[in-house]
């Protein structure tokens, strides 16, 4: 028999699911047509970092690659690339989460900050060598600038609005 996973762990995901959603129907909402201006921060990726390193139970793998795989088809990008990246980032968030639980917010910022450019190199670095069509780069260094700004946006809104808080030493992960 298959054993179910315990509430919280499914409240957490459906919570996390629901966040997912409002920001990118928040995202696909046209505020201002026609009208190109600074590229916003990807919330989306904020809220994945941010929910991996405070509840990493509470996030699979595959509910990770499902929403951002559902953002790729809904902004137009090449299916599934930038979902394994975000993958691959967040699970390396997960495996450096205890190591990281001590730390203070500012070390967790910074690693936060490294790990979303070299996800966001990597990406780029994909898209050119297959030859698909890359934004500029002043426009990406703006977008990563702008989400690496966010994420204590991100963080402060899943502590105080969503309730996310940190695992403690006692607490099983």
């Amino acid at each position: 028999m298959i054993a179910l996973p315990p509430r919280s762990i499914v409240t957490g995901m459906a919570l996390f699911c629901a966040a997912y959603a409002a920001l990118l129907f928040l995202r696909l909402l046209p505020l201002a047509p026609g009208m190109m201006g600074w590229p916003g921060p990807d919330m989306g990726l904020a809220l994945v970092l941010a929910w991996v390193l405070r509840r990493p139970d509470q996030l699979p793998a595959i509910l990770i690659v499902l929403v951002v795989l559902l953002e790729d088809v809904l902004l137009m990008r090449p299916p599934g690339l930038w979902a394994i990246f975000v993958l691959l980032g967040a699970e390396a968030a997960r495996q450096r989460e205890q190591r990281w639980r001590d730390n203070g917010f500012m070390v967790e910022w910074l690693r936060v900050a490294v790990l979303v450019g070299l996800m966001m190199l990597a990406y780029r670095v994909v898209l050119i060598l297959f030859l698909l069509p890359v934004a500029n780069l002043g426009q990406v260094i703006l977008q990563y600038l702008a989400t690496v700004l966010a994420y204590p946006v991100a963080v402060f809104a899943a502590r105080w609005l969503l309730g996310l808080r940190r695992i403690r030493h006692g607490e099983g992960a």
